[in-house]
């Protein structure tokens, strides 16, 4: 695997990691599939449809989400909101990330040199 394809995929898992709770965090208020979509991509977090319905569907399964379908605009869509329980659990995930934030905050440089890094993998014979 090389630089490129492996940072791709620590790129994923770490992204994948906040999704949850960035859905959690614009659900409440009420959208349907796009509008959230919409939503999530003006807060910078860009994501794929088959990423974001299959979510959609887990977290209501888990009881954290509920929907219901509606006629907007002459056409069926499914509204989703948080329940009681994502609405705790929201709190609860919020919670926790902040904390693993102000940790990584401690520990990360503020600006970390790629050439430095490469010169300090070159160095230690890595």
């Amino acid at each position: 695997m090389g630089e490129g394809e492996l940072f791709e995929a620590m790129r994923l898992e770490l992204r994948r990691g906040s999704l949850v709770l960035a859905v959690l965090a614009r659900l409440r208020t009420e959208q349907y599939g796009y509008s959230l979509r919409v939503a999530l991509g003006q807060d910078g977090i860009e994501m794929e449809e088959s990423t974001l319905y299959p979510l959609l569907r887990r977290l209501e399964t888990q009881g954290l989400l509920t929907s219901e379908w509606r006629e907007e605009d002459r056409r069926r869509k499914r509204f989703y909101r948080l329940s009681p329980l994502g609405e705790t659990m929201l709190a609860r995930l919020a919670e926790e990330w902040r904390g693993i934030s102000a940790s990584l905050e401690r520990m990360l440089p503020a600006r970390i040199s790629i050439n430095r890094a490469i010169n300090l993998e070159v160095e230690g014979g890595a």
